[in-house]
Protein backbone atom coordinates (compact mmCIF):
# COMPACT_ATOMS: atom_id res chain seq x y z
CA UNK A 1 0.00 0.00 0.00
CA UNK A 2 1.27 3.31 -0.85
CA UNK A 3 -0.38 6.74 -0.81
CA UNK A 4 1.52 7.95 -4.41
CA UNK A 5 0.61 4.89 -5.86
CA UNK A 6 -2.94 3.12 -7.17
CA UNK A 7 -2.19 0.41 -4.72
CA UNK A 8 -3.14 3.16 -2.02
CA UNK A 9 -6.02 0.58 -0.52
CA UNK A 10 -6.24 -3.30 -0.18
CA UNK A 11 -8.36 -5.43 1.71
CA UNK A 12 -6.04 -7.94 3.97
CA UNK A 13 -8.73 -10.40 4.57
CA UNK A 14 -10.19 -10.30 0.91
CA UNK A 15 -8.62 -11.25 -2.54
CA UNK A 16 -9.06 -8.05 -4.92
CA UNK A 17 -12.16 -7.42 -6.57
CA UNK A 18 -10.20 -5.71 -9.69
CA UNK A 19 -6.42 -5.28 -10.66
CA UNK A 20 -6.22 -2.32 -12.47
CA UNK A 21 -3.29 -1.87 -15.50
CA UNK A 22 -3.41 -1.55 -18.82
CA UNK A 23 -6.90 -2.97 -18.79
CA UNK A 24 -9.31 -3.12 -15.52
CA UNK A 25 -10.11 -6.75 -14.86
CA UNK A 26 -13.09 -7.20 -12.30
CA UNK A 27 -13.16 -10.49 -10.75
CA UNK A 28 -16.97 -10.58 -10.71
CA UNK A 29 -17.52 -14.17 -8.74
CA UNK A 30 -16.11 -11.83 -5.64
CA UNK A 31 -18.04 -8.81 -5.62
CA UNK A 32 -20.92 -9.14 -2.78
CA UNK A 33 -24.13 -9.37 -4.30
CA UNK A 34 -26.48 -8.16 -1.18
CA UNK A 35 -30.00 -9.13 -0.85
CA UNK A 36 -32.49 -8.81 1.74
CA UNK A 37 -30.47 -10.94 4.08
CA UNK A 38 -29.05 -7.47 5.47
CA UNK A 39 -30.33 -4.95 8.18
CA UNK A 40 -31.42 -2.10 6.48
CA UNK A 41 -31.82 1.19 8.46
CA UNK A 42 -34.99 2.29 6.61
CA UNK A 43 -35.98 5.00 9.43
CA UNK A 44 -33.80 7.08 11.70
CA UNK A 45 -35.52 5.02 14.33
CA UNK A 46 -35.89 1.52 13.23
CA UNK A 47 -34.42 -1.72 12.14
CA UNK A 48 -35.86 -3.67 9.32
CA UNK A 49 -34.79 -5.96 6.74
CA UNK A 50 -35.01 -4.80 3.15
CA UNK A 51 -33.64 -5.38 -0.47
CA UNK A 52 -30.66 -3.74 -1.08
CA UNK A 53 -30.46 -0.06 -2.52
CA UNK A 54 -28.66 3.31 -2.20
CA UNK A 55 -29.66 5.21 0.27
CA UNK A 56 -27.85 8.80 0.48
CA UNK A 57 -27.46 8.84 4.66
CA UNK A 58 -25.72 11.50 5.22
CA UNK A 59 -26.03 11.44 9.37
CA UNK A 60 -22.62 10.17 11.34
CA UNK A 61 -22.22 10.30 14.99
CA UNK A 62 -18.91 11.52 14.99
CA UNK A 63 -18.49 11.29 18.91
CA UNK A 64 -16.39 8.18 18.32
CA UNK A 65 -12.65 7.67 19.15
CA UNK A 66 -10.08 5.07 17.77
CA UNK A 67 -7.93 4.22 20.97
CA UNK A 68 -4.56 2.14 19.69
CA UNK A 69 -2.88 0.59 22.26
CA UNK A 70 0.83 0.35 22.49
CA UNK A 71 3.16 -0.80 24.81
CA UNK A 72 3.35 1.54 27.97
CA UNK A 73 0.23 3.00 27.17
CA UNK A 74 -0.64 4.87 30.43
CA UNK A 75 -3.35 5.06 32.60
CA UNK A 76 -3.96 8.55 32.41
CA UNK A 77 -4.02 8.27 28.50
CA UNK A 78 -6.96 5.81 28.95
CA UNK A 79 -8.94 7.36 31.62
CA UNK A 80 -8.72 10.42 30.14
CA UNK A 81 -9.88 8.95 26.69
CA UNK A 82 -12.61 7.05 28.28
CA UNK A 83 -14.37 9.49 30.47
CA UNK A 84 -14.45 11.88 27.41
CA UNK A 85 -17.90 13.95 28.67
CA UNK A 86 -19.48 13.53 25.08
CA UNK A 87 -18.31 10.27 23.98
CA UNK A 88 -20.42 7.29 22.37
CA UNK A 89 -17.94 5.00 20.60
CA UNK A 90 -14.50 3.78 20.88
CA UNK A 91 -12.37 1.58 18.41
CA UNK A 92 -10.00 -0.19 20.42
CA UNK A 93 -7.33 -1.56 18.21
CA UNK A 94 -5.65 -4.38 20.11
CA UNK A 95 -2.54 -6.70 19.48
CA UNK A 96 -2.84 -9.78 17.70
CA UNK A 97 -6.32 -11.38 17.85
CA UNK A 98 -7.86 -9.00 20.54
CA UNK A 99 -5.23 -8.98 22.86
CA UNK A 100 -4.87 -6.23 25.58
CA UNK A 101 -3.54 -5.51 29.06
CA UNK A 102 -4.51 -7.18 31.79
CA UNK A 103 -4.11 -4.58 34.52
CA UNK A 104 -7.07 -3.52 36.83
CA UNK A 105 -6.63 0.25 35.82
CA UNK A 106 -7.26 -0.79 31.98
CA UNK A 107 -10.15 -2.59 32.44
CA UNK A 108 -11.66 -0.77 35.15
CA UNK A 109 -11.84 2.33 32.99
CA UNK A 110 -13.41 0.11 29.83
CA UNK A 111 -15.92 -0.99 32.73
CA UNK A 112 -16.41 2.67 33.73
CA UNK A 113 -17.09 3.97 29.93
CA UNK A 114 -19.46 0.78 28.89
CA UNK A 115 -21.62 1.60 32.09
CA UNK A 116 -21.99 5.34 30.77
CA UNK A 117 -23.11 3.51 27.52
CA UNK A 118 -19.72 4.40 25.25
CA UNK A 119 -19.79 1.24 22.90
CA UNK A 120 -16.50 -0.30 22.53
CA UNK A 121 -15.48 -1.98 19.78
CA UNK A 122 -12.64 -4.76 19.40
CA UNK A 123 -10.30 -4.82 16.17
CA UNK A 124 -6.88 -6.20 15.64
CA UNK A 125 -3.94 -3.79 14.65
CA UNK A 126 -2.65 -6.66 12.26
CA UNK A 127 -2.89 -5.88 8.87
CA UNK A 128 -5.12 -9.45 8.09
CA UNK A 129 -6.60 -12.10 10.77
CA UNK A 130 -9.40 -11.62 12.94
CA UNK A 131 -10.55 -10.48 16.46
CA UNK A 132 -11.37 -13.60 18.77
CA UNK A 133 -11.64 -12.28 22.34
CA UNK A 134 -11.16 -15.61 24.39
CA UNK A 135 -8.74 -17.30 22.25
CA UNK A 136 -5.45 -15.97 24.66
CA UNK A 137 -5.61 -15.08 28.09
CA UNK A 138 -5.17 -11.33 27.86
CA UNK A 139 -8.74 -11.07 26.02
CA UNK A 140 -10.58 -13.29 28.05
CA UNK A 141 -11.43 -10.04 30.61
CA UNK A 142 -12.93 -8.14 27.52
CA UNK A 143 -14.59 -10.93 25.92
CA UNK A 144 -15.92 -10.81 30.10
CA UNK A 145 -17.21 -7.08 29.51
CA UNK A 146 -19.32 -8.22 26.87
CA UNK A 147 -17.18 -5.83 24.11
CA UNK A 148 -18.39 -5.92 20.47
CA UNK A 149 -16.10 -7.90 18.12
CA UNK A 150 -15.00 -6.37 15.21
CA UNK A 151 -13.73 -10.10 13.77
CA UNK A 152 -11.99 -8.85 10.55
CA UNK A 153 -13.16 -5.49 10.20
CA UNK A 154 -10.62 -2.98 9.50
CA UNK A 155 -10.11 0.05 11.75
CA UNK A 156 -11.91 2.58 9.19
CA UNK A 157 -14.57 0.43 8.26
CA UNK A 158 -15.54 -0.10 11.87
CA UNK A 159 -15.10 4.02 12.90
CA UNK A 160 -17.59 4.12 9.64
CA UNK A 161 -20.13 1.68 10.54
CA UNK A 162 -20.02 2.79 14.26
CA UNK A 163 -20.56 6.30 13.71
CA UNK A 164 -23.33 5.02 11.05
CA UNK A 165 -24.94 2.66 13.83
CA UNK A 166 -24.52 5.10 16.15
CA UNK A 167 -26.83 7.71 14.20
CA UNK A 168 -29.15 5.25 12.80
CA UNK A 169 -30.05 2.81 15.87
CA UNK A 170 -32.44 3.98 18.54
CA UNK A 171 -31.01 4.21 21.58
CA UNK A 172 -32.55 0.77 22.71
CA UNK A 173 -31.24 -1.22 19.51
CA UNK A 174 -28.78 -4.04 20.01
CA UNK A 175 -25.63 -2.51 18.87
CA UNK A 176 -23.78 -5.47 19.64
CA UNK A 177 -25.96 -8.04 17.24
CA UNK A 178 -25.81 -5.19 13.83
CA UNK A 179 -22.33 -4.71 14.26
CA UNK A 180 -21.30 -8.24 14.87
CA UNK A 181 -23.21 -8.50 11.49
CA UNK A 182 -22.12 -7.99 8.01
CA UNK A 183 -24.25 -5.25 6.44
CA UNK A 184 -22.35 -4.69 3.47
CA UNK A 185 -19.74 -6.65 2.94
CA UNK A 186 -16.99 -5.12 5.38
CA UNK A 187 -16.84 -8.56 7.63
CA UNK A 188 -15.80 -11.67 6.37
CA UNK A 189 -15.37 -14.05 9.18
Amino acid sequence: MNAEHFEAFSSPNYPPLAISGVHLNIDRQLLWKGGFDRVSMAKKDSLELSPLKMIYRPEMDSKVVVLKLFPGITKEVVKAICEIESLRGIILETYGSGNAPTSSWFIDALKQALTKDVRIVNVTQCRGGAVDMGKYETSVALKKLGMVSGYDITTEAALAKMMYLLAYMPETGDFKKYFETSLRGEISV
